[in-house]
């Protein structure tokens, strides 16, 4: 009789063991962002960079920056109608907007045209954008910040204003991968 408790101890001791294994296995599969088909592209910065605070124009044409978003995570497009990928990936970008954003999370599309929000304005309702605002970078001033090499260019900013990473090129921001890759760092506090 008393191998009979031993033995009762032993599997639930395994038991446990690999109940623990699993949880950690489940945890280490999360400490890393999912980068994932449209996602492969994108380059996490190792650390996070702070985001520049230079000025951009907002819908209403008042100056503001990055730091006016802390509390967020924000995914920041540039784009230009010239530009035909930009032009391609903004509808995507307009209803990943609607699906995600709110208090957690924002899409901020900034245009590079040098005609501005005369530019963007319409461009966008001819594209019938409902969820993106206008927002319009001067000169070029915050993309040049950031190092910007070519469009579209999109950067994903944490709630603490560090630059996360970032993607060069076209995506389909509203798919599955995209959406997994911002979802881990809204539920991380980004």
């Amino acid at each position: 009789m008393n191998k009979a408790p031993e033995t009762v101890s032993k599997s639930f001791a395994r038991g446990i063991a690999a109940a623990l294994l699993i949880v950690a296995a489940a945890s280490a599969s999360l400490a890393a962002p999912p980068l994932n088909g449209w996602m492969e592209q994108f380059t996490l910065n190792d650390p996070p960079k702070p985001a520049p605070d230079t000025a951009f124009l907002n819908d209403a044409g008042k100056e503001v920056t990055l730091a006016d978003f802390r509390g967020r995570v924000v995914l920041l497009n540039f784009w230009a109608t010239w530009c035909e990928p930009c032009v391609r990936e903004l509808p995507s970008l307009d209803r990943l907007q609607g699906a995600m954003g709110g208090d957690d999370f924002t899409v901020l599309a900034v245009n590079e045209n040098r005609a501005g929000a005369e530019a963007a304005k319409p461009f966008m309702k001819k594209l019938g954008l409902k969820r993106l605002t206008v927002n319009v970078d001067r000169k070029m001033a915050l993309a040049r910040a950031l190092g910007l090499r070519g469009m579209p260019a999109t950067y994903l900013i944490g709630r603490d204003g560090k630059v996360l990473g970032s993607l060069t090129g076209i995506a389909e921001w509203d798919e599955a991968d995209a959406k997994a890759l911002i979802r881990y760092y809204v539920q991380r506090g980004g």
